[in-house]
């Protein structure tokens, strides 16, 4: 594509050396995978700066570099005339509206609903994910759980865990676009929001979750993480907010001038969707669901009280995205469980197995709850430490999981660079003593999901929680594959024999 860089919409470079126009074939911000034609954008991370990668973007073939520092710029586009230049403000936010320009605005050409909040995430987005979908309006995701079209995941390799960089998300959509999707849900994180991954995109819905502390390993201040999530709600057309989480929903509400869903558990509320009686039955939830002053109810073959909160905020979605709420109750009963999403498995002799990848203080106290209200025998939960996030968190996970469950297994979750051990020692330091249950500890995610079956019985809950679906443990810089549900397969299986 024949790239004409001063005429890009929303981008001003401060300064351009070399042609005004190149042939460009991808968008890149990693020297290793650039290729003839590309355009190398030089992003500084935590890690490391793109600045330094120049000499190797030019080497293996890059025809336009874009970056903020003039001095090195000036230094490489002297040896290199032939090779496009510009100097910017900020090399993400040029990124994202180059992207944009790259992949042929294709944003414009989807419903794009975005989630925000510290948990339920994933499960609000994916709900928005099957409720579109199940509504006829072919819709695309892009989350924890990876990239998906309406037919299917899709084989991409994903540049962060939640919320990709600018140039794969517009690569994403254009995808979507080309398979003939009208929609997308994506998770949006605060870290996304403050790198500047989403900028340039417009919002057809923001949905609002809730807020609790999280990610203080990389925002310092509460104050920044909520600020942070703010931003998606400055970037949106319509919004769907929760008024039962007093951490946000005030916030955003007063900055926000344009139409809005609130939803809430509370009858006094005066919220536009009222979600109440829950009950947990065998098949899934039972709920009553008020909209426009009308009592209707709905079943779900999904399990979790909470997660009626998370469905309400879907169905919101699906109102500001002109669909009747008869026409969305009507599909409900077919909504699918969400990978690791309180997502319960069938074991032998009656155990349930629950896979919920709760991984802050508050999500592992309500699945906990949740997990109580299932019939069962023992309930036996495994806990874990993140490596690569805050350790002032870990004691906090075992503080909100103690004496909720009969035998608690402790192990810890993308150690990263850290000591295993340090880090579930982290975490054991949380539990009082003597300890309220029985505490078992284990140096790694696989090690403790066979600990936790091990413990188990017939007629027993076994609940996996905390760590990220990626299908991988990311130690020492590596993605080492993992998944619960093999080894728990792996594990009957061998009981058999």
């Amino acid at each position: 594509m024949n790239i004409q860089f001063t005429e890009i919409p929303h981008l001003t470079p401060l300064s351009v050396s070399g042609p005004e126009s190149q042939e460009i074939t991808s968008i890149v911000y990693n020297s290793v995978e650039t290729k003839k034609g590309s355009a190398f954008f030089c992003v500084t991370g935590e890690n490391t700066d793109g600045h330094l990668y120049i000499e190797e973007a030019i080497r293996n073939g890059a025809c336009a570099i874009i970056g903020a520092n003039k001095e090195i710029l000036d230094h490489h586009s002297a040896m290199a005339p032939q090779v496009t230049f510009l100097e910017v403000e900020n090399s993400k936010v040029a990124m994202a509206h180059i992207s944009n320009y790259f992949y042929g605005n294709s944003q414009d050409r989807l419903i794009k609903v975005g989630v925000t909040g510290t948990n339920g995430k994933t499960t609000t987005a994916t709900f928005v994910y099957s409720l579109f979908n199940l509504l006829d309006l072919p819709c695309g995701f892009l989350g924890t759980t990876g990239i998906w079209s309406s037919t299917g995941k899709l084989a991409y390799k994903k540049s962060t865990p939640t919320t990709p960089i600018s140039s794969d998300i517009h690569n994403i959509f254009s995808q979507l676009d080309a398979q003939g999707n009208v929609a997308a849900a994506m998770e949006v994180s605060s870290i996304a929001l403050d790198q500047k991954r989403v900028e340039g995109i417009t919002f057809d819905v923001a949905i609002h979750t809730n807020i609790s502390e999280e990610h203080m390993e990389y925002h310092k201040t509460f104050t920044h993480y909520l600020q942070s999530k703010l931003e998606l709600f400055k970037q949106a057309k319509s919004a769907v907010v929760n008024l039962d989480d007093a951490g946000m929903s005030s916030e955003i509400l007063e900055i926000i001038q344009y139409p809005c869903l609130t939803y809430s558990a509370d009858p006094n509320s005066g919220a536009d969707l009222i979600w109440g009686n829950c009950r947990t039955l065998d098949a899934g939830l039972a709920f009553d669901l008020i909209y426009q002053g009308i009592s209707r109810q709905v079943q779900v073959p999904i399990f979790g009280e909470y997660n009626a909160g998370n469905l309400a905020a879907a169905i919101a979605a699906a109102l500001l995205a002109g669909k009747a709420i008869d026409e969305i109750l009507a599909v409900l009963p077919d909504m699918p469980q969400v990978e690791g999403r309180f997502q319960v498995l069938a074991g032998p002799e009656g155990r349930k197995i629950i896979l919920d990848y709760a991984h802050t203080p508050v999500a592992i106290d309500l699945v906990l709850k949740e997990a109580k209200k299932l019939p069962h025998r023992k309930l036996i939960a495994m806990i874990a430490g993140i490596g690569i996030r805050d350790f002032s968190k870990m004691p906090k996970m075992a503080k909100a999981s103690e004496g909720k469950a009969d035998t608690i297994v402790v192990t810890v979750d993308h150690p990263g660079y850290n000591d295993p051990n340090e880090v579930v020692e982290a975490v054991v330091q949380g539990f009082t003593i003597p300890y309220k249950q029985e505490v078992v500890t284990a140096p790694s995610r696989r090690d403790a999901v066979i600990e936790a079956l091990k413990a188990s019985g017939p007629d027993d809950i076994v609940l996996l929680s905390s760590g990220c679906i990626n299908g991988a443990q990311i130690i020492k810089g590596e993605y080492i594959p993992h998944s619960d549900e093999e080894i728990i397969e792996e594990f009957f299986l061998q009981q058999k024999h």
